[in-house]
């Protein structure tokens, strides 16, 4: 079972994250989080550390934008589109428990050192296509599902590498396999 808490969007969320793993969970009831919701998460952070799982979509980047800039050190689980995909639209809630369990074991933390080679620069992704170009919004999808970091805009997706202190080596491996799948 896993220690820390787990932020997830809703009621929905929790039962999935709660049938995969078993883990406790803090609800922000959307992406209009109250400050009620910031303290249990700042407290939790404190006593047993926070783990933000949500929707691979806009409100749930909104909500980890705050959760983030409010609560440092939180750990980042990341769905990808297709994984978090269900009938009704995309959510943590229509994932299988086999999903949430790798993205929960995947998590990233913006603590760490910065990996050999040292950090990714902004133009390395200039120079890797995944911005720019016509096709970067896919590139950067998939980059970053590879590295376990999820899907960003150019600006966000730097900017996660550097928070979640991708390494060198670990940006040209996901690199390079993304020329192998054609991308």
């Amino acid at each position: 079972m896993i220690s820390e808490m787990i932020v997830v969007e809703g009621k929905d969320d929790t039962t999935a994250v709660r049938r995969a793993i078993g883990a406790d969970t803090i609800e922000t009831g959307g992406s209009a989080i109250g400050e009620d919701v910031l303290r249990r998460i700042e407290l939790a952070q404190a006593r047993r550390g926070v783990i933000v799982l949500t929707d691979p979509d806009s409100p749930g980047e909104r909500i980890r934008k705050i959760v983030t800039e409010r609560v440092p050190g939180c750990k980042h689980a990341f769905l990808t589109k297709d994984e978090a995909r269900g009938r009704r639209g995309i959510g943590v809630e229509h994932a299988s428990d086999e999903a949430i369990r790798r993205a929960l074991e995947s998590v990233r933390s913006p603590e760490g050192d910065s990996g050999e080679l040292g950090e990714i620069e902004w133009n390395d992704l200039l120079d890797s296509g995944l911005i720019v170009i016509a096709s970067s919004a896919r590139r950067r999808e998939r980059m970053g599902e590879l590295l376990g970091i999820g899907y960003a805009n150019g600006k966000q997706f730097y900017k996660r590498c550097l928070m979640f202190r991708i390494t060198r080596l670990e940006f040209l491996a996901a690199l390079e396999q993304l020329e192998q799948e054609g991308l």
